[in-house]
């Protein structure tokens, strides 16, 4: 019996696992301020202030902005999500078998991502919730809440550059489907869904987006709409994977491997909607 693995059927594998987790293993790392190549056990994000423009006297000196940077850091950890392939199993099971099990690893560790991003979101300070009917936090996503936090992020001078995204749990996208301006469309139309399907909608120049990952506490669920670059996520290493043989299993180990962080620079750009879910 061979106790290796040819170097292409690896090499494949990761491949695949590599491939898995960029397609469908994050839904949120596309809708972060991303820094890949880290190197150590941290990495710092610049928060960058506002800039005041001024006059000048004839030949006088240009004034200084004098814009305040503050470094913001983010510290990284490693994770891993690895599953055992015994070795007679390999001839009752075809490549649909192992790609089963690449996806899983990629997809573990793409969960991971997210809920990395999420725990940095859950740091935000600024809340979507008033006293008016249909702000409070016995109501669940409706207009009046999501007009709030319109305004709240138009106030703070949030860019409305099309970098603007909400994230919001399934239960919320339903009730979203429940708002005209949002569902029919002939407010969006087929233009504004850039997945197609359910996934992903434009709405007033944000991309929404439904995830079963985000915080719920008792009966409220945790929803937020940010700017891109209001959110750090750090990547040390990306997704790799490890194979190896062991001789007393008879079977091969697979480890699915990467080191990453996230963390909140802007508090400003991002505001939670405190949604309640029955």
């Amino acid at each position: 019996m061979a106790t290796s693995i040819e170097q292409s059927f690896v090499k494949q594998f990761q491949t695949e696992v590599h491939e898995a987790y960029q397609r469908l293993g994050s839904k949120l790392r596309p809708t972060v301020r991303s820094k890949t190549g880290v190197k150590g056990a941290s990495t710092v994000f610049q928060k960058v202030g506002k800039g005041i423009a001024g006059t000048k006297a004839r030949h006088g000196a240009v004034p200084v902005m004098n814009v305040d940077h503050t470094p913001v850091e983010c510290f990284l950890a490693d994770y891993y999500a690895g599953d055992w392939v015994d070795k007679l199993d390999e001839l009752k099971i075809n490549h649909d078998e192992r790609q089963v099990t690449a996806n899983a690893g990629a997809y573990a560790l793409g969960r991971k991502t997210d809920d990395l991003i999420i725990a940095a979101m859950n740091g935000a300070t600024r809340e979507a919730t008033g006293t008016a009917p249909g702000t409070t936090d016995d109501d669940g996503l409706t207009k009046a809440k999501i007009l709030l936090a319109f305004e709240m992020l138009g106030a703070a001078d949030v860019p409305d550059d099309g970098q603007r995204f909400a994230v919001v749990g399934w239960k919320q996208w339903s009730e979203l489907l429940n708002i005209q301006e949002f569902a029919n469309a002939d407010y969006v139309g087929p233009d504004e869904l850039p997945w197609k399907g359910t996934q992903a909608k434009r709405w007033l120049g944000t991309l929404w987006i439904p995830h079963s990952g985000l915080t719920r506490q008792g009966n409220l669920r945790f929803c937020y709409w940010y700017h891109r670059t209001a959110i750090g996520h750090a990547v040390g290493a990306e997704v790799q994977t490890d194979i190896t043989w062991h001789g007393e299993r008879a079977a091969w180990f697979v480890n699915n491997m990467m080191s990453q962080g996230a963390t909140l620079i802007d508090p400003d750009g991002i505001v939670r909607l405190r949604c309640r879910e029955a």
